[in-house]
């Protein structure tokens, strides 16, 4: 799979650095795009930095040289981890400044996987509906909601509740969460 992984400037870098380390650099062509303001937020949220593993491309925002600024050469799927509600309302309209931008318009108009991993709250009704727009155009919205019912633990227990629904709906085995098991009658 050629996989795009994108970090905006909203709050959950920690997100982005688990996919990072959970993607299979080695089994997958896995590219890497950063926000102007994304930097800001690592170094506030991550205090050793972004790891960027072995193998993982990384790719200049202003550069519209990459591959997957072009739909003659789209990624199969780009995940937006985590999406900033400025970053998915650009999205939403087409505004195409940046090469982050720019791929996930890519990726919307060849019907590729698009994840938008969301992480701010409250909404208010402009993020509803652009939100709505996406949803109507194939993006998944994937609010960064971790799940409590396996009892995590720690806070990397939680973010692993998080990343592995990209997994999955990435169709990446994962072994961070066991799937939901229904109750013996």
């Amino acid at each position: 799979m050629k996989l795009l992984i994108a970090i905006t400037g909203a709050s959950g870098a920690i997100y982005a650095q688990r996919l990072l380390e959970c993607v299979g650099a080695g089994e997958h062509e896995v590219h890497l795009v950063l926000s102007a303001y994304a930097q800001a937020v690592i170094t506030q949220e991550l205090p050793e930095g972004l790891k960027v593993p072995p193998g993982v491309t990384v790719h200049g925002l202003r550069s519209m040289n990459a591959p997957f600024a072009s739909g003659s050469n789209p990624p199969d799927a780009m995940v937006v981890i985590p999406c900033s509600m400025g970053s998915l309302g650009r999205i939403a309209h087409g505004f195409s400044a940046d090469v982050l931008l720019r791929a996930a318009d890519v990726v919307l108009k060849e019907k590729r996987k698009l994840i938008l991993v969301t992480r701010e709250t409250p909404l208010n009704l402009v993020h509803i509906r652009n939100m709505e727009l996406l949803f109507l155009a194939g993006a998944t919205i994937m609010p960064a909601n971790p799940s409590f019912y396996n009892r995590p633990q720690t806070v990397s227990e939680l973010v692993d509740t998080v990343v592995a629904r990209v997994l999955d709906h990435l169709g990446i085995p994962q072994r961070l969460m066991p799937p939901w098991q229904a109750e013996l009658e």
